[in-house]
């Protein structure tokens, strides 16, 4: 349950992180709310997951899932460059998630 609910709480690490970039400062009122709604569940869900996962495993696959979730979707939406080198540095991201999870 724990693996489940650090990889929802590293979506909502991208949901919070494009919200807070179409925020303009903080500026947009809804932006702003999901940020801020995203931002509080994400951290809630890894500190549930820390309590049975170690800390440097669940930090890493949180940041991980959220950062490789973050650009996916950006250069999804045009709002980032799309190149096979971005896809294939993104692939071993999602790797590297995946291979803490099968080692550890």
């Amino acid at each position: 349950m724990s693996w489940l609910v650090l990889v929802l709480s590293g979506v909502l690490e991208a949901v919070w992180a494009t919200a807070l970039g179409r925020s303009e400062g903080l500026t947009r009122w809804v932006p702003t709310v999901v940020f801020a709604v995203a931002l509080v569940l994400s951290m809630g869900g890894l500190a549930y997951a820390m309590r049975e996962l170690p800390t440097g495993t669940a930090y890493a696959v949180w940041v991980g899932v959220g950062a490789a979730l973050t650009v996916a979707y950006a250069m999804a939406t045009g709002a980032e460059p799309v190149s096979l080198v971005r896809v294939l540095l993104l692939l071993g991201i999602v790797g590297c998630v995946v291979g803490l999870k099968v080692v550890g």
